[in-house]
């Protein structure tokens, strides 16, 4: 008995598919499995077309047995089999996949597909094996064949003894060594969670042979060892099932099973999609926000199925970034899969895949808005920050999905409405939508600035969170109408009798403003006459882009630039101080300093901005006060 040599491939390449193709040595049992699953396959597509072969699939399966004295683990199946020239062929030439070739000749045939395309799963068993070794006995025949190889130094075939049709594959596990435990693959625990994680939905059972405890006959509380034959496999998988025949139960069971959180799911999203390409999908709207979901640490992503078989743990691709919330998996059998069956090719059936899912996703949290408005509220308050993230990002080419999703607290109804909401009940002189921004809706609401705007019965949106008002700069107008701050230079509302009275004090103390300005530096680009306080003595408005809220924003960044907003000191024309502003002016230029300065402290204390020297400003009250 000669050995013989892998034909046109060299030591280097096999070893280069045991050590680089496969991330995780635990994949091999994957790919044995999927490998058994395609030869029971093989007989199902002979069956469609041999009057004389009956396909019983009670009859066929896979079975593990693992033994830990000799250490070996031996993966049977009663699948189709393999003749001396399927062993030549098949597993004597490395990446020539018999799997492969049997699709192309039956491709006119209705059946189930054939997972395995490339041939190299296989040899991924050398990454835990020092010796594998297949017997096989192939339909229609009495003799089998034994093929053993250690690896790259070739391999022998001979024939051998088997009862019946079908293969066995038995691994002759190594050694420990100071950094590898392949033990693991002996323990009973072990092979049953690899077989959960990848193969749970392989359409054949996997048996094993599992140690259990029962009560002993005839002896109260004691208990003895048996062993029996189980079924690890689900085989049929929740979204291979009519939508009809599963209940709110199923579908949270299977979010439990699955691990996807510890909350119960707010909304589930069972897709079957038939067309230019077919995949089925199950998704879910978790209620509460994972711990990590807002660290570097945390991975978005879709589990990836191929006919059942799990080929990624999370595929980023399948969901855009502001849905990274979203948990659940897609099978397809139509996937483009690279050589090790673990990445995908980046092609049109992964792209129309994620485009798809987006617009379902999309869909349904409208519908859920639309149907089921207190869900809807909890979901937001839990992942809407991440939409409006999603607005922001990517230059705000994603707006017009999200905008629609967005809700922000009302001044008028005191709860969360969305911007097609308060554009639908602007009055009809109302030319902005109005906002305000701050650490929270209490200290908005005691903001000088609003004073004007809700005077004139207008609403205002009430942003807390830091990203709001970036994801309103990306988004401009909704609806034709704009965006405006309440403490923006320019509110765009008409003057009335008093304001015009305001802007003729203006003019009237042009020098006292001046004055002002030349005392505050460039701490403000401007000192003016307010044209938006009521009752309150002094704010603070902005020119530009930049509000003063984002300028906070920026500085609490790591690295900020320093970006500063162009500060309005506005005077409240009509408060009683005014007139103190005005005596010191005329009478005490220390006084009008002391004044000046103290009403700048009071309007950065008012906004929540730090006081360049706090000694000082509570050195200038006690002056007040002797």
């Amino acid at each position: 008995m000669s050995k013989k040599q892998f034909q046109a491939e060299s030591k280097r390449l096999l070893e280069m598919m045991i050590n680089s193709i496969y991330t995780q040595r635990e994949i091999f049992l994957r790919e044995l499995i999927s490998n058994a699953s395609d030869a029971i396959d093989k007989i199902y597509y002979r069956a469609l077309s041999d009057d004389q072969l009956v396909f019983d699939k009670d009859n066929y399966y896979v079975k593990l047995t693992a033994d830990k004295e000799s250490r070996t683990l031996t993966i049977s199946d009663t699948g189709i089999g393999m003749t001396e020239e399927d062993l030549e062929n098949n597993l004597g030439i490395i990446a020539k996949s018999g799997s492969l070739a049997f699709k192309k000749e039956n491709e006119a045939q209705d059946g189930h597909n054939i997972i395995g395309q490339f041939g190299v799963g296989f040899y991924s068993a050398f990454m835990v094996a020092d010796t594998v070794t297949v017997i096989s006995k192939p339909l229609g025949s009495d003799q089998a064949f034994k093929w053993v190889s250690e690896g790259a130094d070739g391999y022998t075939i001979v024939p051998c003894e088997k009862a019946e049709v079908g293969t066995d594959i038995i691994l002759q596990i190594k050694e420990n060594t100071e950094d590898d435990r392949y033990d693991e693959y002996l323990e009973e625990y072990r092979l049953k969670a690899i077989i959960k994680k990848y193969s749970d939905f392989i359409r054949y059972p996997i048996k094993m042979d599992v140690k259990s405890q029962r009560p002993k006959e005839d002896s109260e509380g004691e208990f003895e060892e048996f062993v029996e034959e189980q079924t690890i496999n689900s085989m049929v998988p929740i979204w291979r099932k009519n939508k009809n025949e599963l209940t709110q139960e199923d579908y949270e069971n299977f979010y439990a099973e699955k691990r996807y959180g510890f909350d119960k799911p707010l909304k589930h999203i069972h897709i079957n999609a038939e067309g230019s390409i077919v995949y089925r999908a199950i998704l879910y709207i978790p209620e509460n926000t994972p711990f990590d979901y807002y660290t570097k640490e945390y991975e978005k992503g879709l589990e990836l199925y191929s006919n059942g078989v799990l080929i990624m743990d999370k595929c980023a691709d399948l969901l855009p970034d502001y849905f990274s919330f979203v948990k659940g998996m897609v099978d397809s059998e139509d996937l483009s899969l690279n050589i090790s069956r673990e990445l995908l090719q980046h092609d049109r059936q992964l792209k129309l895949i994620a485009k798809n899912i987006k617009n379902s996703i999309k869909n349904n949290l409208q519908t859920l808005l639309k149907n089921e408005r207190e869900k809807y509220e909890t979901f937001f308050k839990a992942f809407g920050r991440q939409l409006k993230f999603g607005v922001y990002s990517d230059y705000g080419t994603n707006k017009e999905t999200l905008q629609d999703l967005l809700l922000f607290t009302s001044s008028k109804e005191k709860k969360l409405v969305t911007l097609e909401e308060y554009v639908s009940r602007m009055p009809e002189d109302q030319k902005y939508i109005y906002y305000a921004s701050g650490e929270s809706i209490e200290r908005i609401e005691k903001l000088p600035q609003t004073e004007i705007v809700a005077d004139k019965g207008y609403e205002i949106l009430y942003f807390t969170d830091d990203i709001d008002e970036f994801a309103i700069k990306m988004i401009m107008a909704y609806k034709e109408k704009e965006f405006k701050s309440v403490s923006s230079g320019d509110l765009g509302i008409e003057p009335d009798a008093d304001d015009k009275q305001d802007s003729a004090e203006e003019n009237d103390n042009k020098d006292l403003f001046e004055s002002m300005k030349g005392l505050l530096s460039d701490k403000v680009t401007a000192v003016k006459a307010s044209k938006r306080l009521k009752s309150h003595p002094v704010c603070l408005s902005t020119e530009g882009e930049v509000t003063i809220e984002m300028e906070k924003i920026l500085k609490a960044m790591p690295g900020n630039q320093d970006v500063k907003a162009s500060k309005v000191l506005e005077i409240n024309v009509n408060h009683a101080v005014f007139q103190s502003l005005k005596d010191a002016h005329a009478n005490d230029k220390e006084k009008l300093a002391l004044y000046t300065s103290l009403l700048y402290s009071q309007a950065l204390l008012i906004e929540g901005l730090p006081l360049q020297d706090p000694v000082e400003f509570t050195n200038d009250l006690c002056k007040i006060m002797v």
